[in-house]
C-alpha cells in the first residue's frame, strides 16, 4: 500500500491530481478522510526545490556501453539514456500509461490499428522538433534486424506505419490490447531521424542534455531549459557514476558522495537502514535472478540435462542467504503474482535431489564439469548464489563448476554470448511484453536461445485475445512450456533495493517496473 501511497502523494505534488481523486483513493486504501486530507494539503504544498547536482551512484557499467539505445543492456546506461531520451509513452508506478511525447493513442475496435497524438512543442536537445516521423523512423530502425535491438521481439508485430502531421498509425499483424505498454520499452527512446545516422549521438528529447559520456565511468548532463515536462529535471546537473563494487558504492552514499545508490547488498541492507542520513528503499515487482542455458548449443540441448540442473536448485535457500528474505520464489519461468493473469495453480518447483540424479542419468552426460559463468555485478549476491547452486547440484551427483568472470565487459562478452550463466531481467509490464522480448523465437534478446513454434503460436494468440480468461489459460500453457522446456532457471524474484540520502533528497518513489524509480531518478526527483 506504501508504494502506492506514496505515488499518489507524487502525482499530487505535481499537480496531476485533485483532492477529490486523491482523497477517494486514499479513503478506499484504508487512509482516514482527515489524514488523507493532509497528506494532500502536504503534498501540494510541498515544490520541488531547484538546482544544484545530483550524484547517482551505480551498478551495471561498463567500458563497452553505448550510447545507442537499442543496445542498452545493464543499468548505467539505462539509467543515463532516460535522463537525455523521452520515449512515445513510459509506465506509471500503478501500472497505467504515462504520455510522453505521445499525448494520446485510440485504437480500431479489433485493436488491431493504433494512432498516436504527438505532443507538439517538444524538441530535441540539438533544437529540432519531435515529429511524428521521428519517431515512425525509430521504430523502424529497431525492427531492422542489423540494430540488434533489444526491442526487436515487441516491434516486429508492427506490419505498417504512417506518419501524417501529428499522428503516427502503426497497424498490426495480429490485434493487440497491450500495444501501449509494449511500446514503454525502454531501448525506444526517440532519436532524431530514428536514430539512423548516428544512433550513438545521445541527442533526444528528454529533461536533460548529454555533456560527458565516458563509457563505464561516468555520465554528466545539463538540464535541458527547453524541455516540455515541468515536472522533470530539477537539478541543474545530474552526474551519473559507475561503480560496481558494492563496497564502494555503498561507501559513497554513507560518505556523501553521491545522494542515491542501486542495488543494495541484501546482506546488509538492515545495517545500512541504520546508518546516519541513509534510507533504504524497496520495491517489490517483477524483476528476477536467473541462471541461463543456450538450448541450442551442447550439453544444453538436451532437455533431461536442463530438467536435471532446474531440480538442483535449493530456491528458498537463495532467497534467504542471497536476498536476505528480500524477495520471493521463482518457478523456472518469467512471471509472478505481480502480472494480473498469473496461474498461482503451476505446482512449485523445489529441491529434488533425486530426480536431478535421475534426470542428469537419463541425460548421458559424460560426466565433465558443467561451466556455469558468474560475476559479482551479474546481479547482487550473484556468485554466492553460484556457489549456493554448484554446492546443491554436488549433492545431487551433478559437476556444476563456477567460472568467475570480470565485470567489465559482462553483458557484451558473456551474457547472450556463453551457453550458461548468471544474469537479470527487471521485468516487464506485461506478460507479452515479458515473453516477447525475451522468449519469442525472433526475439532479439532471446537469451536462452529457446525457439519453440508452439509457444510462438499462444503468444500471438495470446496477444489477440480480448477475453481475460481466455488469454489467461493461453499464458499458463506458455508458462509450463517456459518452465518445462526451455533453458531459463528462475530461482528467485527480487525485490529492487536502493538507497538514498534521505535528508538531501526528495520526489523519492517506490517504482515496481524497474531499478531506481524505472531509472528516472534523477529526473524525477530533487535536493531538498
Amino acid at each position: 500500500m506504501s508504494e502506492k501511497l506514496d505515488w499518489m502523494v507524487a502525482r499530487a505534488r505535481a499537480g496531476k491530481m485533485s483532492r477529490r481523486e486523491f482523497i477517494g483513493r486514499t479513503t478506499a486504501m484504508g487512509v482516514s478522510a482527515a489524514l488523507a486530507s493532509a497528506l494532500f494539503t502536504k503534498a501540494a504544498m510541498a515544490e520541488p526545490k531547484k538546482g544544484g547536482t545530483i550524484r547517482v551512484g551505480l551498478a551495471g557499467g561498463e567500458s563497452t556501453n553505448t550510447l545507442d539505445p537499442a543496445l542498452a543492456a545493464s543499468v548505467v546506461p539505462q539509467v543515463g539514456n532516460a535522463q537525455w531520451g523521452e520515449q512515445l509513452v513510459d509506465m506509471n508506478p500503478d501500472g497505467t500509461i504515462d504520455f510522453r511525447i505521445g499525448e494520446e493513442v485510440s485504437s480500431s475496435p479489433d485493436s488491431k490499428v493504433w494512432t498516436f497524438k504527438i505532443r507538439q512543442g517538444v524538441t530535441f536537445s540539438d533544437g529540432k522538433p519531435v515529429t511524428a516521423e521521428d519517431v515512425m523512423a525509430t521504430f523502424k530502425r529497431h525492427t531492422d534486424e542489423n540494430a540488434q535491438s533489444g526491442a526487436l521481439g515487441i516491434v516486429k508485430g508492427i506490419t505498417d506505419m504512417k506518419a501524417e502531421g501529428d499522428k503516427l498509425t502503426l497497424t498490426l499483424d495480429a490485434p493487440s490490447a497491450d500495444l501501449p505498454y509494449l511500446l514503454t520499452d525502454y531501448h525506444l527512446i526517440i532519436q532524431p531521424g530514428g536514430g539512423y545516422d548516428n544512433p550513438n549521438a545521445g541527442i533526444g528529447a528528454g529533461p536533460y542534455i548529454l555533456e560527458t559520456f565516458e563509457p563505464g565511468v561516468r555520465y554528466v548532463l545539463q538540464k535541458n531549459p527547453n524541455h516540455w515536462d515541468p515536472n522533470m529535471g530539477h537539478a541543474d546537473t545530474v552526474e551519473i557514476l559507475s561503480i560496481n563494487d558494492n563496497t564502494a558504492r555503498t561507501a559513497a552514499l554513507q560518505s556523501g558522495q553521491v545522494h542515491m545508490m542501486n542495488r543494495i547488498d541484501p546482506k546488509i541492507a538492515q545495517l545500512l537502514a541504520g546508518a546516519p542520513g541513509v534510507e533504504v528503499r524497496r520495491a517489490v515487482g517483477r524483476g528476477h535472478y536467473v541462471f541461463i542455458m543456450h538450448v541450442d548449443k551442447a550439453p544444453f540441448d538436451n532437455n533431461d540435462l536442463r530438467t536435471a540442473l532446474k531440480l538442483a536448485v535449493k530456491r528458498d535457500e537463495m532467497v534467504e542467504k542471497v536476498l536476505g528474505g528480500l524477495g520471493s520464489v521463482g518457478n523456472d519461468f518469467p512471471i509472478n503474482a505481480a502480472y494480473p493473469l498469473f496461474d498461482d495453480t503451476i505446482p512449485q518447483r523445489t529441491y529434488d535431489a533425486a530426480a536431478a540424479k535421475a534426470a542428469y542419468d537419463k541425460s548421458g552426460h559424460d560426466g565433465s564439469p558443467i561451466i556455469l559463468r558468474t560475476a559479482p555485478g551479474a546481479f547482487p549476491g550473484a556468485v554466492d548464489a553460484a556457489n549456493l547452486f554448484a554446492a546443491s547440484a554436488k549433492e545431487a551427483g551433478i559437476p556444476l563448476q563456477i567460472q568467475l568472470e570480470p565485470d567489465d565487459g559482462y553483458w557484451t562478452n558473456v551474457w547472450n554470448v556463453q551457453p550458461f550463466c548468471a544474469s537479470y531481467w527487471g521485468g516487464r509490464p506485461t506478460q507479452d511484453q515479458m515473453y516477447s522480448t525475451a522468449y519469442l523465437s525472433t526475439a532479439e534478446w532471446n537469451d536462452t536461445k529457446f525457439k519453440n513454434a508452439k509457444f510462438d503460436e499462444l503468444l500471438m494468440k495470446a496477444r489477440a485475445e480480448l477475453d481475460d480468461t481466455k488469454r489467461k489459460a493461453d499464458y499458463s500453457e506458455m508458462a509450463y512450456i517456459v518452465r518445462d522446456e526451455g533453458g531459463l532457471i528462475l530461482p528467485m524474484f527480487n525485490e529492487f533495493v536502493a538507497g538514498i540520502r534521505a535528508a538531501e533528497i526528495g520526489g523519492w518513489i517506490d517504482d515496481p517496473n524497474a531499478e531506481m524509480m524505472n531509472y528516472r531518478a534523477p529526473s524525477k526527483c530533487w535536493l531538498v
